[in-house]
């Protein structure tokens, strides 16, 4: 199939963006005003949200037409998310955009991909899909989508150079959003903590699937902990109102008293920094964990019949689940899951964290220089990236 004829030299230089969700709403809003630095007179559109309205991008479809969740949702959605499709790849087509970059979101992004490569327009997809833990094969599709993958962890474009695709990493956006030194006494007195107080910050997670299997385990463990840690304060942030109410219906929990309980809405990060030790569900909250500095028991479960396909079939391709873990190709965080992860054992993780000050303290120092690993300016090397790749007059498709 014929290329898209090149840009004239008259016209500034478009990129079409897509972005599905809140995080990918950021990641396009940052890398929009790096690319602005290169290219003062760039065109920016597609899908997006707010913040990359405010950065001058045209929105054709808001991205929160794409934020739809659990399988259920999405057969519904799927007649309106497949027309949408349809017309934003023609119009991206007739556009004639110089690259195309897909924001996270690979379940839409990545067929919009493959079918605009096909037809000569050049694609990247930012933040790789977990290929690290995940069916490594998907690598080679992917490379089918992108003419370049942006990676926000190092260990991703090895993989991808395994199947021949071209990866960058370019870091993680976290890192360089987060401080290196955390200020505990300032996330407290915002939650209205007292300062000298054991802390334990508790996160079963933001879906509510998340929270029917791990909310009263972890709520059993934080009440087995506060046995031992006299004054103990246990923060909850609950992600949303629907998480709010599946957590209160968890509540009283014996042994922990209604004043030692702290519901909050949102403000994950802040009580995670607030805390000595935190307690979570395994996830993206890990690296934001590791960011704060503080020391971390991941715990998770997932339907028995989903877990015993995973490990039968193979699907799963890593030991260590928790992203800190993972980074450091070390067990910095203790992982407790499935049959492990019951209150007893969640409880004795934690307790050794609050009884041992000096593993904090070296903890801190691995997690910090983990950090500075990450903190690479992710948006600007993202528009390096994307710039090099029109620059070159690399060749279409």
């Amino acid at each position: 199939m014929n290329a898209v004829p090149s840009r004239s030299p008259a016209r500034p230089p478009r990129f079409a963006l897509v972005a599905g969700e809140a995080s990918g709403d950021m990641l396009g809003a940052g890398l929009i005003a790096e690319l602005r630095r290169r290219h003062p007179d760039a065109e920016f559109a597609g899908v997006g949200g707010d913040a990359m309205r405010a950065a001058g991008f045209e929105a054709w479809y808001d991205a929160q037409e794409l934020a739809v969740m659990g399988l259920a949702e999405v057969l519904t959605h799927l007649p309106r998310l497949l027309r949408l499709r349809r017309g934003l790849r023609e119009r991206v087509l007739a556009w004639r955009p110089d690259v195309f970059v897909g924001i996270d979101a690979p379940d839409f992004n990545l067929g919009v991909e493959r079918w605009l490569k096909a037809r000569g327009v050049r694609t990247v997809h930012y933040v790789s899909p977990s290929v690290w833990a995940w069916r490594e094969k998907r690598a080679e599709k992917i490379g089918l989508s992108a003419s370049r993958v942006l990676c926000l962890f190092p260990m991703e474009p090895p993989i991808y150079a395994r199947h021949g695709v071209d990866a960058r990493f370019v870091g993680h956006p976290l890192a360089d959003e987060m401080p290196l030194d955390p200020d505990r006494a300032q996330a407290r007195a915002r939650l209205g903590l007292p300062q000298d107080a054991p802390v334990l910050a508790l996160l079963p997670g933001s879906r509510l699937g998340e929270i029917a299997r791990l909310g009263a385990p972890f709520l059993d463990a934080a009440a087995r902990v506060a046995t031992q840690q006299p004054g103990l304060q246990v923060v909850v942030p609950a992600a949303n109102a629907a998480c709010r109410a599946a957590i209160e219906r968890l509540l009283p929990r014996d042994g922990l008293a209604p004043g030692d309980l702290r519901l909050i809405d949102g403000d994950a990060r802040t009580a995670m920094i607030a805390a000595d030790v935190v307690l979570l569900a395994s996830g993206t909250a890990t690296l934001e964990a590791m960011l704060a500095k503080r020391p971390m028991v991941v715990g998770y479960r997932i339907a028995p019949l989903t877990y015993a396909i995973v490990k039968g079939f193979g699907m799963l391709k890593v030991d260590r689940y928790a992203l800190p873990n993972v980074l450091a190709g070390a067990d910095l965080a203790p992982e407790l899951m499935q049959e492990d992860c019951t209150p007893d054992k969640l409880a004795e993780a934690t307790l050794a964290w609050f009884r041992n000050p000096h593993a904090v303290e070296s903890l801190q120092a691995r997690y910090r220089e983990l950090h500075l690993a990450l903190r690479q300016d992710a948006s600007a090397r993202a528009a390096d990236a994307i710039a090099q790749l029109v620059d070159s007059g690399v060749a279409h498709g």
